[in-house]
C-alpha cells in the first residue's frame, strides 16, 4: 500500500473518545473549504462502527451545512435512532468551533435474498491505456495558481482515469455526460466497511461539476462559486475500492443556482455496486470576475 493510501486509511479510521462520539483529523486537499468527501467517509466510519458486522450499510443521505475548515479536527455525533429486525439506522452529526458542518442518516441491513436487476454497464474504453488525473494536470501546471499547485500535483491516494480528457481551464459545453475509472492507488484489507469508506470518500470527486458542462464553466473559473449542498450514497453490494470502478455521471437539470447530479458505479465485471446523487450551488458570481 502506498503512503498516501495509508494515510487514507487512517483518516477514515477515527478515534473514539466517548460512546458514540469520535474525532477524525482533516486534509487539505487546496479547495476552499474541507472536502465534503472527507466527511461523507468519516461519518459513514463512525456510524458503522455503532453497529454489529453482520448488518452492512447500504444508504446514506447528507446534507452540508457550513464550510468545513481543513485545519482543524472534526468530531462525528453518532445517535442509535433505531436497531429493528432487519435494519440499523443511525443519524451522524460533524462538528467543528462547536457548529455542525454536516448531518447524515445511514441505514444498515442484514444481507437477503430477494428479486434482482441493474441497469447494464456503458461501452466505454477501460482504464489500462487512459492517463491518470495527476498527469493530466501536469499539462496545465503553469496555469495553476502557486498556493495549490503542489498539493494538486503531488501524489493521490484515489486513482482517477477520465475517459475523456478535458481542459479545467478552457472548458468546451457539451452534454452533461463523464466517465471515470477510479481506484486505491495500493492494495487494502480485506474489509467491505473499509471499502465502502473509501468509496463514499471517491464519490464527491467530479460529481457536481458534471452540471457545468452545458456552460462551459469549471470550478477552475474564478467567477464560479461551486458547493455541495447534499449528498445521497446508496450501496448495492460489496465492493473492491481497489480495483477499477467506473464512475458513470451525468446531470438531468440545472437551475435557480443549482445544479443536480447523479452517478452510477460499476466494478469490472459490469455490476452496479453503488449508486450517488448530488445538487449542489453552482452561482455565477459576476462580482467575482
Amino acid at each position: 500500500m502506498s503512503h498516501v493510501l495509508d494515510d487514507l486509511v487512517d483518516l477514515l479510521s477515527l478515534e473514539p473518545i466517548e460512546e458514540n462520539l469520535f474525532r477524525g483529523r482533516s486534509q487539505d486537499l487546496g479547495f476552499r473549504q474541507l472536502y465534503g468527501g472527507q466527511v461523507l467517509g468519516q461519518s459513514l466510519s463512525a456510524a458503522s462502527q455503532t453497529v454489529e458486522e453482520a448488518r452492512h450499510v447500504h444508504s446514506l443521505h447528507g446534507y452540508f451545512l457550513r464550510p468545513g475548515d481543513a485545519t482543524l479536527p472534526v468530531v462525528y455525533m453518532v445517535d442509535r435512532v433505531r436497531d429493528g429486525g432487519s435494519f440499523s439506522t443511525r443519524r451522524v452529526t460533524a462538528v467543528q468551533k462547536g457548529q455542525p458542518i454536516f448531518t447524515c442518516t445511514t441505514s444498515f441491513q442484514y444481507d437477503e435474498e430477494g428479486f434482482a436487476h441493474q441497469t447494464q454497464m456503458p461501452q466505454v474504453v477501460g482504464p489500462e491505456n487512459l492517463p491518470c488525473e495527476v498527469e493530466l494536470t501536469k499539462l496545465v501546471a503553469d496555469r495553476i495558481p502557486p498556493h495549490i499547485r503542489e498539493k494538486l500535483l503531488c501524489a493521490k491516494p484515489i486513482e482517477m482515469r477520465p475517459v475523456t480528457e478535458k481542459d479545467p481551464y478552457n472548458p468546451q459545453v457539451g452534454d452533461p455526460i463523464k466517465y471515470i475509472w477510479f481506484r486505491a492507488d495500493g492494495v487494502l484489507a480485506d474489509s467491505p466497511a473499509l471499502h465502502k469508506y473509501i468509496l463514499a470518500y471517491a464519490s464527491d470527486f467530479g460529481l457536481l461539476t458534471t452540471s457545468l458542462m452545458p456552460h462551459g464553466k469549471s470550478v477552475w473559473h474564478k467567477d464560479m462559486q461551486i458547493a455541495s449542498l447534499d449528498h445521497a450514497l446508496w450501496f448495492h453490494q460489496n465492493l473492491r475500492a481497489d480495483d477499477w470502478l467506473l464512475y458513470a455521471l451525468d446531470s438531468p437539470w440545472a437551475g435557480n443556482a443549482r445544479g443536480f447530479c447523479r452517478g452510477s458505479i460499476y466494478n469490472r465485471a459490469g455490476q452496479l455496486v453503488a449508486s450517488s446523487s448530488q445538487e449542489g450551488l453552482i452561482r455565477h458570481r459576476k462580482d467575482w470576475a
